[in-house]
């Protein structure tokens, strides 16, 4: 089964309103980037205390956090309402920390915790953290932080690489994948993609998720 998640970065809850209006149509799933300024260059909105996610009871929201110091932003989005976490590997200093976050989230309510790979980062370094996430996400840009990047063709091999190694985990990509990348990246292994761009920038987004879906689909049948 492939899954498409629209990608918004928010400066602000009010962003995620606009967003939600212009997605709500065609997904019930939403993926909301997390940028502290230090591990990603720019800085975005994290929720504050008693801040939710808009309607976070109806959608299902996804938590990207480009954080370098992960565990308080998490546990943030968790209170806010998103139901999966995304932790960078680059971020924590080991798997038993990284073990201890993911417990505190859990018990705070995440239904999912994942972790996140750099494309600089060697694959080796998610030994360890394979057995205690429910998912990985694989970064196909060179820098992250901002929409509009272009993909990285050496995600194509990054992902066909664990999913050889890991032919059970759900694998995740994300950043400037679109109408070229998205069959070779579905018959590679990947089946959840989270999409900002050719999504956010087309004059019919419903229109263009509904293609995306369709291209990745018919590549694994």
């Amino acid at each position: 089964m492939i899954e498409l998640i629209p990608t918004v970065v928010p400066n602000s809850p009010e962003d995620i309103d606009v967003f939600l209006a212009r997605s709500r149509a065609f997904s019930q799933t939403f993926h909301v980037d997390a940028a502290d300024g230090i591990f990603a260059p720019n800085v975005t909105w994290i929720p504050a205390a008693g801040e939710k996610l808009a309607e976070a009871d109806a959608f299902f929201f996804e938590a990207h956090l480009m954080a370098a110091h992960p565990e308080m932003a998490g546990k943030a989005f968790i209170e806010a309402g998103a139901k999966r976490v995304i932790a960078h590997v680059e971020a924590f200093d080991s798997a038993e920390e990284a073990e201890k976050i993911f417990g505190s989230w859990r018990a705070a309510g995440a239904k999912e915790v994942c972790v996140a790979l750099l494309i600089a980062t060697p694959l080796e370094a998610l030994e360890g953290y394979v057995e205690m996430c429910d998912g990985v996400t694989l970064m196909s840009i060179a820098s992250v932080g901002v929409q509009g990047i272009p993909f990285d063709e050496r995600g194509y091999g990054r992902v066909a690489d664990i999913h050889s190694r890991y032919p059970d985990l759900l694998i995740e990509v994300d950043g400037g994948v679109g109408e070229t990348q998205i069959a070779t990246l579905s018959r590679a292994g990947a089946r959840r993609f989270s999409i900002g761009s050719a999504i956010s920038k087309s004059a019919d987004p419903a229109a263009e998720y509904q293609k995306l879906k369709s291209i990745a689909e018919s590549a694994i049948q």
